[in-house]
């Protein structure tokens, strides 16, 4: 284990400095940042400040027939999509995968992507943000609809230039 720590009784790690602590995160059910987009509740579980920005973690669930953003690429991060339940239909470029729970999706930079739940349940997805560069796009969505804008795809468009996001 190393670095003077030993397991307890019961597994808890004993022998952590102060400053071991203070790097871990830990995100209960219920608690993270809600954002509300449409038909879409996001949760970030993680936005990048406890990882020195390098990955940022967030719960979505897709109500059924929702549509996804338009297709779109990415310069600068990587885009992770598993599937935890329901089924979600990725189209990347003219190609089409619908997956299912279980189903892990990723999605490198410059690849023109977007996902959309066509079914008459729910789904729910657990995506990932390398570095964390695209969490913020969501909050300024949030923040268009706040101030009672209406999320036109020139908004869209507009809040991904600023993070390195482009439509395809």
């Amino acid at each position: 284990m190393g670095l003077g720590r030993r397991r307890a009784p019961g597994g808890a790690l004993v022998g952590m400095t102060e400053e071991t602590r203070a790097t871990v995160s830990v995100v209960r059910p219920g608690e993270g940042e809600s954002i509300v987009l449409g038909t879409t509740r996001m949760r970030i579980l993680e936005d990048g400040s406890h990882t020195g920005h390098r990955l940022a973690i967030a719960e979505s669930v897709l109500a059924p027939h929702t549509q996804g953003p338009p297709q779109h690429r990415h310069a600068r991060h990587d885009e992770g999509f598993y599937v935890l339940s329901g089924t979600v239909r990725f189209t990347v470029g003219e190609e089409t995968y619908d997956a299912v729970a279980g189903t892990l999706v990723m999605v490198p930079p410059g690849a023109p992507h977007t996902f959309a739940n066509p079914t008459d349940e729910p789904a729910v997805l657990l995506s990932t943000f390398t570095p964390d560069l695209y969490v913020q796009y969501f909050r300024d969505l949030a923040q268009v609809m706040a101030d009672g804008r209406p999320l036109t795809p020139q908004a869209n468009a507009e809040a991904m230039s600023r993070y390195a996001t482009e439509p395809a």
